[in-house]
């Protein structure tokens, strides 16, 4: 199954970027540690394990694609988040595809009360 969904974050797109692939940022809005770089082939992981994968392709301020793993699943689950400048700072469009069914309504409440919604609170402090 595929999620798609936007998300709007009180900063420009060239920050919520580092935020979202700069480790030290990473652990700042989550609360963890994280494993991240921005080279295309690297492993990640965030949340203590809860989310890992594997890094695709990067366009610096703009653009995120990510490989998400779900256990045995043979089919790839790609994560892209597209970074669009906003009155209110940045639209940040994601697209999710292939998430097992099993896990989609949770994955989608991850997005939406976790992930998006930490990094949205991040800003508004």
């Amino acid at each position: 199954m595929d999620y798609k969904n936007y998300y709007i974050l009180n900063a420009p797109p060239e920050e919520v970027f580092i935020a979202l692939t700069n480790p030290a940022t990473i652990q700042l809005w989550t609360g963890e540690p994280a494993i991240m770089s921005t080279e295309p082939g690297s492993e990640f992981s965030l949340w203590e394990g809860s989310i890992t994968g594997k890094n695709i392709e990067f366009e610096d301020g703009k653009k995120i694609i990510q490989e998400w793993y779900f256990g045995e699943q043979e089919e790839r689950s790609i994560v892209t988040i597209k970074l669009h400048p906003h009155k209110q700072g940045t639209s940040a469009e994601l697209r999710h595809t292939n998430i097992p069914d099993e896990d989609f309504d949770g994955i989608v409440e991850g997005w939406n009360d976790i992930y998006f919604y930490s990094l949205i609170d991040f800003y508004e402090n």
